[in-house]
């Protein structure tokens, strides 16, 4: 670490998108940045709606090629194996946790654990979701269905994936 502000945040990233992204630019505005990514036993946990995740490695190997291409040449930037949903962020080393407004909820319970340790409190930084063209919200779910592209654009001609259990 280069010194300077700790940045944590978390997620599936199955497939990355613009709201990610906005994630990581606000992230990287902060300082360096620590990514826990859901392990594949974690991730169907943290999921709305039964959908197939790509496994971890897929994952890993999208989402440093997106940190890096996103990353300023000032900061660093760490993928962790997230194995519970408050993870990494309970730990001593950070300053801020990034959330969405649906993560907000889950970056409290990081600060209830933080201060059961006798640790600071992170400052949370909720960073808005980006709307689709059809102004509802870029999801994972909504790509993966086949309703919008990574960045928003409607997709009515995509097929989209199959949930996990049609798989054969």
């Amino acid at each position: 670490m280069r010194g300077g502000m700790r940045v944590a945040l978390g997620g599936t990233f199955d497939p990355v998108h613009d709201g990610h992204r906005k994630l990581f630019e606000r992230a990287f505005e902060l300082g360096d940045v620590t990514v826990g990514l859901t392990t594949d036993e974690l991730a169907p946990k943290t999921r709305h709606t039964d959908r197939y995740v790509r496994p971890y490695e897929e994952r890993e190997s999208d989402l440093r090629r997106e940190l890096s291409a996103l990353a300023p040449e000032n900061r660093e930037f760490t993928v962790l194996p997230l194995e519970e949903p408050t993870g990494i962020a309970t730990e001593a080393r950070f300053d801020y946790l990034v959330v969405s407004p649906e993560t907000r909820e889950g970056g409290e319970r990081v600060n209830t654990i933080r201060r059961e340790k006798g640790l600071e409190p992170l400052e949370l930084v909720v960073v808005d979701h980006v709307p689709a063209e059809d102004g509802e919200r870029i999801s994972s779910t909504r790509i993966v269905r086949g309703e919008i592209d990574e960045h928003g654009n409607l997709t009515p001609e995509a097929a989209g994936r199959e949930p996990a259990r049609e798989r054969l």
